[in-house]
């Protein structure tokens, strides 16, 4: 009986391991098809998806009904599967260098539990080669198997998007691999019963694992250009916004905006293929341009509000700015990666003092994070205000709002360019 028929009929389960803004929906969706274990590390995190809480703040209550799902913290509950799912993080330390440390600590789990039979599959972020070098070797050490003979081995990576809630994990084709041909028939039928576009079956994993990776290390660097233009056309007094949108009537133009790149995927997915790239003697000369570009936005915006004080005769030792929006994109609650929070660094480098106010993240995350406190209710005596995320919430905002939290001669910074401000009191700027 195959893999899949064995699931179908419930006489085998998926074990996901970690239950983040991958892991989770992905759980979930399995569980509408096949009995599913949920692992995570984190036990609060376990208790409320039990009690039909997403931690990350991406489902609601509905999306646990009708699923064949058990949550648990207990890594022997994972003895019970036979379909393994990875889906941790793949995070990059201080440094920039890949730390595959939760993926290798999730190999060692699912190497003391894999019996013969078996599959395992990827979903984290990581450098071509990885599966098969880094973790192939624990899963065979922990579990005394090998590859092929006793078990199966896969990579399908994650194409989750973070607060958007048209394209969800079902909406989105799906690419596939595996370590031989049954593994990847296998594989993309059991992927393929879930995800309505169906399933891309990739050459190999090495394959997979690159697609996955240049993915997002395009959209970095497209971002880059854009960026890199903002600072030039800022130079030149001339709104970079106005340029793009003159550029992008011809038809092969790609219509990017500039930005701050924070997040857990474009700003750091392009460090893995360049580790990669450094361990193979080759230094990537265009990727790390684009990284650098991007990783200078938020002082760029801070060394321009800062002379735009100046020029107003205020002491930016004396200003207070407040900072609207500290997540790392629109609309959703996560606050790591975020890019917001190097511009308030650079701008407290200034001595300005900061408020910071996002009704979409947690006081108490962003206190344990950052060491900073949000501002549940903005002042009237700002002498700027920066909007750095445009959360939904903040789109009925007008001129006669600014107004009314900044003193005299107040400068908005639209990063996002939400607003069409014309009002010749506000001194108003956009990236």
């Amino acid at each position: 009986m195959s893999m899949y028929e064995r699931l179908i009929k419930k006489e085998a389960s998926i074990g996901v391991i970690g239950l983040g803004y991958v892991g989770l929906p992905l759980a979930l969706e399995f569980g509408r098809k096949f009995k599913v274990i949920g692992f995570d590390i984190s036990e609060p995190r376990v208790q409320l998806m039990q009690d039909k809480i997403d931690p990350s703040d991406e489902l609601d209550s509905s999306a646990f009904e009708e699923t064949d799902i058990t949550f648990t913290s207990d890594p022997e509950r994972l003895r019970e599967a036979s379909f393994y799912v990875v889906a941790v993080p793949t995070p990059v330390d201080e440094s920039r260098t890949p730390n595959l440390n939760p993926v290798l600590s999730a190999s060692h789990t699912v190497g003391k539990v894999l019996g013969k039979g078996d599959y395992v599959i990827y979903e984290s972020t990581v450098y071509p080669g990885c599966t098969e070098e880094d973790c192939l070797p624990i899963l065979e050490e922990e579990s005394g198997l090998k590859l092929g003979e006793d078990f199966k081995l896969g990579y399908s990576p994650e194409r989750i998007n973070p607060g958007d809630k048209e394209r969800t994990v079902t909406k989105i084709l799906k690419i596939v691999s595996g370590s031989d041909a049954e593994a990847l028939d296998q594989i993309a039928e059991i992927y393929g019963a879930i995800i309505e576009p169906g399933v891309y079956r990739a050459e190999s994993i090495r394959v997979a694992e690159a697609a996955k990776v240049i993915e997002n290390t395009q959209r970095d660097l497209n971002i880059s250009f854009v960026n890199e233009l903002a600072i030039i056309f800022d130079r030149m007094g001339i709104n970079t916004r106005q340029v793009l949108a003159a550029a992008g009537t011809k038809w092969n133009f790609l219509k990017y905006q500039p930005g701050l790149v924070g997040g857990h995927c474009i700003g750091v997915d392009p460090y893995y293929l360049v580790h990669k790239a450094k361990e193979l003697g080759y230094d990537p000369q265009v990727i790390l341009s684009g990284r650098r570009v991007n990783d200078g936005i938020p002082a760029f915006i801070a060394k321009k509000l800062v002379q735009m004080l100046l020029k107003k005769s205020k002491n930016p030792n004396h200003c207070k700015v407040a900072v609207l929006g500290v997540t790392f994109k629109e609309n959703v609650s996560d606050i790591r990666n975020s890019k917001v929070a190097d511009l308030i660094e650079e701008l407290m480098q200034y001595a300005i003092h900061v408020h910071i106010h996002d009704p979409y993240a947690s006081p108490n995350e962003v206190s344990k994070e950052y060491k900073y406190s949000l501002t549940a209710k903005l002042d009237d005596d700002y002498d700027a205000v920066i909007v750095a995320v445009n959360h939904a919430l903040y789109e009925g905002y007008d001129a006669a709002f600014f107004k009314s939290i900044m003193k005299e001669s107040p400068i908005l910074f639209d990063i996002k360019s939400m607003y069409k401000i014309e009002d010749p009191e506000i001194t108003y700027w956009s990236l």
